[in-house]
């Protein structure tokens, strides 16, 4: 090779090389900027980020079990190490509890649930006596029609509120 052939092709390394380290120097003062800014913008701290995080991956929901000590699903994570217990207001008669709980389903025929108020629905089932609606109610109930948990999921009532609704139920379908 010629000492004109070299020249040249050194003049193209060179450049090669120089294009490679100008596009990687480019990559890190890009990536170092768009890593930078979204710290900055969100102004948190790390344990609240860490908190944030949890929240988004926490399960949506909880399952209460008869039976069984729930007091722990009451619980949501405010902040760091904090734990707050949440205030569900107990209803204290059974139009309350119908209110609170009973109305998810039995509001609209959620799930196969007959509808307050519809008389033709809640007629059969009235006829087979109210020990076995409140049967039903508190111990929950799988039929062909669709499923009712136990206490509508508020196992934490007392039975006697749960008949109390189921009494509510009864006098408004009528």
């Amino acid at each position: 090779m010629s000492v004109a052939q070299d020249r040249k092709f050194l003049d193209r390394f060179d450049l090669t090389i120089g294009l490679f380290v100008g596009a990687g120097a480019a990559a890190a003062v890009l990536a170092l900027a768009a890593g930078g800014r979204g710290e900055s913008e969100r102004g948190i701290s790390e344990a609240e980020y860490r908190l944030q995080v949890a929240k988004r991956i926490a399960p949506a929901a909880h399952v209460a079990i008869a039976g069984r000590d729930n007091s722990a699903l009451s619980i949501i994570p405010t902040s760091g190490a904090k734990q707050v217990p949440t205030v569900v207001a107990t209803p204290k008669t059974g139009t309350e509890v119908y209110q609170q709980v009973c109305v998810a389903c039995h509001g609209q025929g959620i799930g196969g649930a007959p509808r307050v108020g519809d008389g033709a629905a809640w007629g059969p089932r009235v006829a087979k006596g109210k020990d076995t609606l409140y049967a039903h109610a508190i111990e929950g109930f799988k039929g062909d029609a669709g499923v009712m948990p136990p206490k509508g999921g508020r196992t934490d009532l007392a039975d006697e509120l749960i008949r109390a609704a189921v009494d509510h139920i009864i006098e408004t379908s009528r």
